[in-house]
C-alpha cells in the first residue's frame, strides 16, 4: 500500500516532549477500537494521559455511530486517557469543549509536522478543502472516586493513496499524503498530536474556555455557512452558522419561514450532524 514507516515506542518517545500525555503508551498492531481498549484501561484505573494507538483497527468508531475506516499500516489511530485534575471550569463545560480542543490540537499537530492548513468542520472534524482528513470521537464515563474521565479517540488519514480509500469515501474523504505528495513520519505526528492536545487541556483546565474558543473560530470553516442541521430523524433546522457560543455551541441563525418582521434568534446547537448546503 505504502511504504509508511511503523508506529514504534522507541520513535514516538524520541520527540514526545509531554509531561503527561503518553508517558504510559501501548502501540498494538491491530484492535478492534482504540476507544474501546482506553476505555477498558480507563475503567481499571489506567492514569491520566495514558494513550493507546494501533496500526490498525477492525471496528473503527466515529462520530454518530459511524464506521472510521482504518486500514493497517498507513494512518493515525490513537485513543487518550484524561481525568479531571484541578481544573477550573463546571463539568459540563469541561466536557462539552474536549471534542473542540481535541481537533484544535489534531490541526495544530499536522501544521506543525506536514505543514498543512487544515480548518475543523464543527464540532471535530478536520478538513482540508471541504474533504474530510480526520475526525474525533471522545466518549466519557464517571468513575466514583476519580470523577468524570474522558476518552479522546484520534484518527487522521496520513500516508493512505486515494486509490486506497472506499470508493464511496473517494470524492469525500483525502490523507495528508495526497494534500502534500509525500510521506509523513506517524510517530513524530503523533508526538506532536499529544503535545498540542496537553498544552490545550492546560489551558482550558487553567483558564477556561475564552482563548480556546478564538483559536477555535479562526480554524472554523463553518461560521458563514448554510447549513442543515439534522437534530433527530424527523427535526432539522435549515439556517446560517453565526458564530460559536462560550460553551462551544453551534450559534446557528434559522432562515425565515415566514414574514415576521424580525431575524429568527439564534439557536444553540449542541450536537447534530451538520450538512454544508450550496448558496
Amino acid at each position: 500500500m505504502t511504504s509508511s514507516a511503523p508506529l514504534t515506542l522507541d520513535d514516538i518517545r524520541s520527540t514526545l516532549a509531554t509531561a503527561q500525555l503518553g508517558q504510559r503508551l501501548y502501540v498494538h498492531h491491530k484492535v478492534s477500537s482504540t476507544n474501546s481498549e482506553a476505555m477498558a484501561l480507563a475503567q481499571a484505573g489506567a492514569e491520566h494521559g495514558t494513550v493507546v494507538v494501533a496500526e490498525s483497527q477492525s471496528a473503527g468508531r466515529g462520530r454518530l455511530s459511524r464506521q472510521w475506516h482504518s486500514p493497517p499500516g498507513a494512518n493515525l489511530y490513537c485513543s487518550v486517557i484524561v481525568k479531571e485534575e484541578g481544573r477550573t471550569v463546571e463539568d459540563t463545560e469541561w466536557l462539552f469543549w474536549m471534542p473542540l480542543v481535541s481537533a484544535l490540537a489534531a490541526a495544530e499537530a499536522v501544521q506543525v509536522t506536514a505543514s498543512i492548513p487544515l480548518s475543523v468542520k464543527w464540532p471535530n472534524d478536520l478538513l482540508y478543502q471541504d474533504r474530510k482528513v480526520g475526525g474525533i470521537l471522545c466518549e466519557s464515563l464517571r468513575m466514583p472516586i476519580q470523577g468524570s474521565i474522558v476518552v479522546i479517540g484520534i484518527g487522521i488519514n496520513v500516508n493512505l493513496p486515494q486509490e486506497s480509500f472506499p470508493e464511496e469515501l473517494r470524492q469525500t474523504a483525502t490523507s495528508l499524503f495526497e494534500i502534500s505528495k509525500s510521506f509523513i513520519d506517524r510517530n513524530r505526528l503523533l508526538a506532536r498530536l499529544l503535545y498540542e492536545l496537553e498544552q490545550g487541556i492546560h489551558e482550558l483546565t487553567t483558564h477556561g474556555p475564552s482563548r480556546l474558543r478564538q483559536a477555535y473560530l479562526n480554524r472554523s470553516c463553518t461560521i458563514g455557512k448554510r447549513v442543515r442541521v439534522i437534530l433527530g430523524a424527523e427535526q432539522e433546522i435549515i439556517g446560517t452558522a453565526e458564530s460559536i457560543s462560550s460553551e462551544g455551541a453551534l450559534q446557528v441563525r434559522p432562515h425565515f419561514t415566514a414574514l415576521t418582521g424580525s431575524p429568527p434568534e439564534l439557536i444553540d446547537v449542541r450536537a447534530a450532524d451538520i450538512i454544508y448546503l450550496r448558496e
